[in-house]
């Protein structure tokens, strides 16, 4: 699937990278570059633009702002030279987070991972639901659950419990990350979070599920789990805090 997309930055030298790094992937179309954000803003509302690269710190209109405005009618990538404007960036759902200067392998990461997100999946008529009913522990006299199933893009796939670190929404699509890998399977994080166990995952944001014993710290309203900056939500913060309390993490 081909990605329309516009860059929006008042730096021309900017600009310039980016639509040059454009230009080298095969699955991405340049619709315009826009050194004018309120330009952009009318593109975007205008409709047919997938993926948005937007600057944080611009004249007239800040990329914050940009997005609290726009909405949900594409994806973005942020690009900009201030880091501290990732967290604020997690809570407006942004596809990722590109540092200046831009390297051009950490760029088609950042665009693959949103291809990955929109492009279809195939999946076999013969195949009722992507989640397979859970599987408990034989023997037990209490059933824990151990393993779920999952329909990826040609298989369905096993993945135990005990490796899931966290999973990251992505409008219809889940990704389901492990210690060794990413699995991404056509779901909804609602049926996602039913299927899995409340005494080892809990829902912490509404974009993301993250496996209790795998949580490394907690600092303020951000959860690190293998390296991974993961927010938590305003809506979910007090059961996150309850259940965290519980536990004595």
């Amino acid at each position: 699937m081909n990605l329309n997309c516009i860059v929006v930055d008042d730096e021309p030298l900017a600009l310039d990278i980016l639509q040059d790094y454009i230009s080298k992937v095969p699955f991405l179309t340049m619709v315009k570059r826009c050194e004018n954000p309120i330009e952009a803003l009318q593109i975007v509302q205008g409709g047919g633009i997938d993926l948005v690269f937007l600057d944080i710190q611009m004249p007239e209109l800040t990329g914050i702002q940009f997005l609290k405005i726009a909405g949900n009618k594409c994806h973005y990538i942020l690009t900009t030279a201030y880091p501290q404007y990732a967290l604020e960036s997690y809570d407006l759902n942004v596809s990722d987070y590109l540092l200046k200067p831009i390297a051009f392998d950490r760029f088609y990461k950042a665009v693959e991972k949103v291809h990955n997100q929109v492009k279809p999946v195939e999946v076999p008529a013969s195949v009722a639901q992507p989640i397979v009913t859970p599987a408990p522990f034989s023997g037990s006299p209490n059933p824990v659950q151990d393993y779920i199933f999952v329909k990826t893009e040609h298989k369905i796939q096993k993945i135990y419990l005990h490796d899931i670190l966290y999973i990251e929404g992505l409008k219809d699509y889940i990704s389901i990350f492990t210690k060794d890998e990413r699995v991404i399977t056509l779901q909804s994080m609602k049926k996602m979070e039913e299927a899995l166990p409340q005494s080892q995952f809990i829902r912490v944001h509404k974009s993301y599920i993250v496996a209790v014993d795998k949580i490394e710290s907690i600092e303020r309203s951000r959860i690190t789990i293998n390296q991974k900056t993961i927010p938590v939500g305003d809506t979910y913060r007090d059961e996150f805090f309850r259940v965290i309390g519980n536990k004595n993490i």
